[in-house]
């Protein structure tokens, strides 16, 4: 069957219905732009049919964008030449959406043609705004829940089916920015305000009113195809354009620190296309995206952060046991995380039941979600009623009888294997053998922890970053003798809070902080050695990331770095890697700078916490050398100090599934999201550099750099991570 179906009506109006098979959401691949095309040219050729609406079959939804596996397939098919093969395959699209634009007018005069309208039952996005875009009328139902927007920038691209220079001359580079450059979304009357849709209408009235529309005999000559057009907010050469255009420039890469180059590509588009003919610009259009997508960045950002954070989502790594739906959790400890806890889990509709030593902290928990949702109501984004019914999921108490009928436990408390065993052993008297119960660690070895449980098989590690209701990935760490039943609880329960999870096997650090403290530790050390700490935060940020390890570290707070280091220190022994970090974290903590929780860090700060520059302290004891290392020297030793301990991590089993290696590390700290993840990049790379590069680095720096086995056997057979372990689990 089709996607695309046509009928008319008896007064000449023809609805093409956009709904695709086997999708709760319409999306667009090859077969259906041939479909559409065709219809568009029946309906274009019979002097029966007045005008059309196209619409969708899906409830609720227009479309959700475009299959972009089909992007790999037209690379893929077009042997030694891919990017006239994507260049094709893009103008080939263009020319159908121009074709629905220009509607049959005559190219001289624009007389003729047939109005097409758009009528959005709910979401639009990517390439289902671009399409609607090219109608001559946007008509959305009114629907709150629906989003409206191109946020294709998110995964590494940027709109390059018309809907870049479309809407750049509908609204004007100024009112375009946000929705290209930050994928901002919009419900439809926001959408209305903005000018990206023309109506907004009852959703019981949609087609009925672009019927009338179309009936109406309209205009549909687009602004740019009339004689005299003008963009809005004025051309790059317009005295009013070229300030627009010198800002936007100047916000992309102080956003991007030219890290990512779907957005510089993007502004490029726009800039080259604001000075000539639509047609001519959406020729530019799609050689700029052809230009982003031959970048091996934006194929690995569409398979990490689309591709594999969705399979991920979907449970692809979940045991195949029945449903796991978690009905009523327990939170032990009110604290800032037990809180985030209990708040994501009421709005996810559970029962909750948060428990503290004190009932003042317990309802200081509690209050926690009062205060977020009256936030929500100043932004237009909650109502009283729905604080009210949140908060009436919520029991605040110190009473261990409240927890009968949970079927999961989050325990919270005080990061100290003794505290957290008395807590498991009070639960454990109280709850059923069926109750699951997890531990948040973000360092504590979860089989240690679960020999104070009951049951060990229902015992499992559910890892939070702080804080919870922002931060979208959890890691749930299975303990040696964890059952399959408590991992598919873990995962439906990360589910119903909508956050992405990853499943990790028990070791120390377990993944995600046993590759970002060395991180932390690599720009430590730089400082002892005397590199500019400006130079080390700034290369982070070259690279992507959203803080460098010195702005990180002081974040987090380094008396929490010195604890970790004590503890590591003791487990290891002699075995210890980092005593050159601890000189500089134990002397800063001995000097009282443990960060901006007390205004005084690497950096300094002012009485309201804004950083005030580098502490001159750190040069003082720290001299500065002489001779500063090169920029990629310091990328290189951030870098290579965290991708190989993900290499590690998957050498030793503590990851299955390197998907989850990559999605984890962009979501939980940041890395460098262009790259599409530690395994990702060493692909771009290419094996047999990093192990050569890591050789050099061994050789400069210390054996931390020395090459991991697997990476050596690979860079020898020259295989790709994605190559050799795209088997049943990393298949992306």
């Amino acid at each position: 069957m089709t996607d695309f179906t046509m009928e008319t009506g008896a007064d000449g109006v023809a609805i093409i219905t956009w709904d695709t098979q086997g999708k709760s959401m319409n999306v667009m691949n090859q077969q259906g732009f041939i479909d559409l095309d065709a219809l568009i040219d029946k309906a274009l050729a019979d002097d029966a049919i007045k005008g059309v609406i196209l619409t969708s079959g899906k409830e609720g939804s227009f479309a959700g964008g475009m299959d972009l596996n089909i992007i790999a397939r037209i690379k893929e098919s077009a042997g030694d030449n891919p990017a006239q093969g994507l260049m094709d395959g893009l103008m080939q699209c263009h020319n159908i959406l121009r074709k629905i634009e220009r509607a049959g007018m005559d190219p001289k005069t624009n007389k003729g043609g047939k109005p097409i309208a758009a009528a959005l039952p709910g979401t639009a996005l990517g390439i289902g705004l671009e399409i609607p875009l090219a109608c001559h009328r946007i008509f959305a139902a009114d629907n709150p829940k629906a989003k409206i927007g191109l946020p294709e920038i998110m995964v590494g691209i940027f709109p390059g089916m018309g809907g870049t220079t479309r809407l750049v001359r509908k609204m004007g580079a100024m009112a375009a920015s946000p929705l290209l450059l930050e994928g901002k979304l919009n419900d439809p009357k926001k959408a209305k305000q903005a000018g990206v849709v023309d109506e907004v209408v009852p959703a019981d009235q949609l087609i009925e009113k672009a019927r009338e529309w179309v009936l109406s005999e309209p205009n549909i000559v687009k602004p740019w195809d009339e004689k005299g057009y003008k963009m809005p907010g004025g051309a790059p050469y317009h005295p009013a354009g070229f300030m627009t255009f010198v800002g936007a420039s100047a916000m992309v890469h102080g956003k991007t620190q030219g890290a990512f180059p779907a957005a510089k590509a993007l502004l490029s588009a726009v800039y080259e296309g604001a000075l000539v003919p639509f047609d001519t610009a959406i020729k530019i259009e799609a050689r700029w995206f052809t230009n982003v997508l031959m970048n091996p960045s934006s194929s690995a950002m569409i398979r990490s952060l689309f591709i594999n954070k969705e399979a991920l989502e979907k449970g692809a790594n979940r045991p195949d046991v029945a449903d796991e739906t978690v009905r009523k959790v327990g939170v032990m400890g009110a604290g800032m995380m037990g809180a985030g806890i209990a708040l994501v889990s009421a709005q996810a509709g559970m029962e909750v039941v948060l428990i503290d030593q004190k009932q003042e902290a317990a309802d200081r928990g509690k209050s926690y979600t009062a205060d977020y949702m009256d936030k929500g109501i100043k932004r237009g984004k909650a109502t009283e009623a729905k604080k009210d019914e949140v908060l009436g999921r919520i029991t605040a108490t110190t009473d261990y009888a409240a927890l009968k009928g949970c079927d999961l436990i989050i325990e919270a408390v005080f990061e100290d294997p003794a505290v957290k065993a008395e807590v498991t052993k009070a639960v454990d008297a109280v709850t059923d053998d069926n109750c699951i119960f997890a531990t948040n660690t973000s360092t504590l070895p979860i089989t240690e922890l679960a020999k104070a449980s009951k049951n060990a098989e229902n015992f499992i590690g559910i890892h939070f970053f702080s804080p919870v209701e922002k931060m979208m990935l959890v890691e749930i760490i299975k303990g040696r003798d964890t059952g399959p039943r408590a991992v598919a609880k873990a995962l439906d329960y990360v589910r119903q809070i909508r956050k992405t999870p990853i499943v990790v096997n028990d070791a120390r650090f377990f993944y995600c902080n046993r590759c970002i403290i060395p991180y932390i530790n690599e720009g430590i050390r730089m400082v002892a050695e005397g590199v500019a700490p400006a130079l080390i935060d700034n290369a982070a940020r070259q690279l992507g990331f959203p803080v460098g390890p010195l702005q990180l570290v002081d974040e987090t707070s380094i008396d929490l770095g010195a604890k970790i280091a004590r503890a590591t220190r003791a487990a290891m022994g002699d075995d210890y890697p980092d005593a050159a970090v601890d000189e500089v974290i134990f002397w800063m903590e001995g000097e009282g700078r443990l960060g901006r929780k007390t205004a005084k860090g690497f950096f300094d700060y002012d009485d309201k916490g804004k950083r005030q520059g580098y502490w001159s302290g750190l040069e003082e004891k720290y001299p500065r050398a002489e001779d500063q290392p090169d920029l990629i020297t310091v990328q290189h030793r951030l870098m290579f100090a965290q991708v190989l301990e993900a290499v590690r991590a998957l050498e030793e089993g503590v990851l299955e599934d390197i998907r989850e290696g990559d999605v984890g590390a962009i979501l939980a700290w940041g890395f460098a999201p262009w790259s599409g993840g530690p395994f990702s990049w060493l692909d771009i790379l290419g094996t047999p550099y990093a192990a050569d590069r890591c050789d050099e680095l061994a050789e400069a720096f210390g054996p931390r750099f020395a090459t991991p086995a697997l990476l050596r056997e690979m860079a020898d057979k020259g295989q790709s991570f994605y190559g050799r372990f795209a088997g049943e689990k990393a298949a992306a």
